[in-house]
C-alpha cells in the first residue's frame, strides 16, 4: 500500500496524546502531585489529539463531507474511531478542567481510560479486520497500536515530569523503558508473522487459469492510474528492509538506551520519528493483491 503522511501523523499523534493521558491517569492513582502538573500535561495531550485530528484532514477529498463518516457506526471502525476520538477529547479537556476547578476527577479519569483503549481498539480495527491485507489481519495490529501508543506517550510523560514534577520522573521513565522493550517485542513478532505469511493470491486464481506458468505482459494501462498510485509505494524490497532496521532502532533500541540513561527528552523526539518511519513500514508493508496485476510485468 501507498503510506499516506496524513494518516502516518494522525495515528502516531493521537497515539502519543492516549498514551500521555495514560500515563497521567497512572500517576494520579499512584502518587499525589500538584494540580499544575496534571493541567498541563491534559493539555498536551489534547494539542497532539487536535494536531492528529486536523492532519487527519488532509486525506479526505471533501474534508466539508467529514461528518458523514461517522453515520456508519454499527459496521464500521472508522466510523467508531471518528465517533471515539473527540469523546475521548472531551473527557481529557473535562479532566483537565476538573483539576483546575479542584473537583474530583477520578471518574472522569476512569472514563478517559476506558476511552482511550477503545479509541486505540477502533483505529487497529480499521487495519486488523481486512482480510484481504495479510500482513494486517492480525491481533498483532490492534495490540500494536495500543503498546507503542503507550511507549511513546509514557516517553512523552517522562520528559513532562522531568521539567514539571522531578520526583515522578523516574518512576515514568522506568514506565517508558518498559513500554518501549514490549513494544519492540510485540512489533518483533508481527515482523516474524508477515516474514512467514504466503500469498493467498496468484496469477492463477485472479484470472482462473490453473497453468503453471503465466507470463504478465502488461499492467493493464499504458499509463499511471489510481490503481499504480494508491495501492503500491513504488519502494524497492531493499529500500523496505532499510526502513525496517530505522524504525527498529528508533523507535525501540536508541529510545530504550535514552531513558536508561535518563535522557527522557530526546529519547522521545528520537521514538517518535522512529514510530513515524514504523508507521509508513507498516503501510508500505501490506501488499494489495490487486498488485498482482498492476504492479508486475515479466
Amino acid at each position: 500500500m501507498r503510506p499516506a503522511w496524513s494518516v502516518i501523523l494522525l495515528t502516531t499523534l493521537i497515539g502519543a496524546g492516549q498514551g500521555l493521558f495514560l500515563a497521567l491517569a497512572t500517576i494520579e492513582v499512584l502518587f499525589k502531585e500538584e494540580t499544575t502538573f496534571f493541567v498541563g500535561g491534559a493539555a498536551v495531550s489534547l494539542v497532539l489529539l487536535a494536531a492528529g485530528l486536523i492532519a487527519s484532514f488532509f486525506h479526505l477529498g471533501h474534508p466539508e463531507r467529514a461528518w458523514r463518516s461517522a453515520a456508519m457506526w454499527r459496521t464500521s471502525w472508522l466510523s467508531r474511531e471518528v465517533i471515539v476520538l473527540p469523546a475521548f477529547m472531551a473527557a481529557v479537556f473535562a479532566w483537565g478542567a476538573a483539576h483546575w476547578l479542584g473537583w474530583p476527577t477520578r471518574a472522569l479519569a476512569a472514563a478517559g481510560v476506558l476511552l482511550a483503549l477503545a479509541l486505540y481498539v477502533c483505529t487497529g480495527m480499521i487495519y486488523a479486520c481486512l482480510r484481504f491485507l495479510q500482513e494486517w489481519h492480525s491481533p498483532l495490529t490492534v495490540v500494536n497500536y495500543l503498546v507503542l501508543g503507550c511507549a511513546s506517550g509514557f516517553t512523552l510523560a517522562a520528559a513532562y515530569a522531568g521539567w514539571m514534577a522531578p520526583g515522578l520522573a523516574a518512576a515514568l521513565t522506568t514506565g517508558a523503558l518498559c513500554w518501549t522493550l514490549l513494544g519492540f517485542a510485540t512489533r518483533g513478532a508481527s515482523l516474524a508473522r508477515n516474514a512467514r505469511l504466503k500469498a493467498r493470491s496468484s496469477p492463477q486464481s485472479a484470472i482462473g487459469v490453473k497453468h503453471p506458468r503465466i507470463a504478465q505482459k502488461a499492467q493493464g494501462a499504458i499509463a499511471g492510474s489510481f490503481n499504480t498510485r494508491e495501492f503500491f509505494h513504488g519502494r524497492s524490497a531493499g529500500a523496505l528492509r532499510k526502513v525496517k532496521w530505522l524504525f527498529l532502532a528508533g523507535a525501540f533500541v536508541v529510545p530504550a538506551v535514552l531513558l536508561a540513561a535518563g535522557f527522557a527528552s530526546l529519547a522521545f523526539i528520537v521514538q517518535f520519528a522512529g514510530l513515524m518511519a514504523e508507521r509508513w513500514f507498516f503501510f508500505a508493508q501490506a501488499s494489495h493483491p490487486q498488485n498482482l496485476y498492476y504492479q508486475a510485468v515479466s
